[in-house]
């Protein structure tokens, strides 16, 4: 995920520019941002989950990666195609991310209560 931020952001800068207006342009960048931030997030979960393996992880690391897939590629898709209905998708990426937190939170508190 992390790779393909980059792959992404790269390809914006260069492919999109001349294709895209700077609004446009920012919604792509906002998914990169998004992208990046949730894998970076996975990785650290990861590390967390090889160290003290838990359900909770797991479901920490599917709610940031279906976050990235829906939030991120609706943006992604809302910039390509233009077609503005790709933004009723956002928001529930967003539902996933702050669930994604959500259970981390909880998790940081078992861990502290143990």
């Amino acid at each position: 995920m992390a790779f393909l931020a980059v792959a992404l952001g790269a390809f914006a800068a260069h492919g999109l520019r001349q294709k895209r207006d700077v609004s446009e342009l920012q919604v792509f960048q906002t998914g990169v941002t998004y992208q990046m931030y949730h894998a970076l997030a996975i990785i650290g979960v990861a590390s967390l989950h090889f160290w003290q393996p838990q359900l909770l992880t797991l479901w920490v690391e599917v709610c940031f990666l279906v976050g990235i897939i829906l939030f991120s590629g609706s943006l992604y898709l809302l910039t390509w195609t233009r077609v503005k209905r790709w933004g009723a998708v956002t928001p529930v990426g967003g539902i996933f991310f702050l669930l994604g937190w959500a259970l981390l939170f909880v998790l940081a508190l078992q861990h502290l209560n143990t």
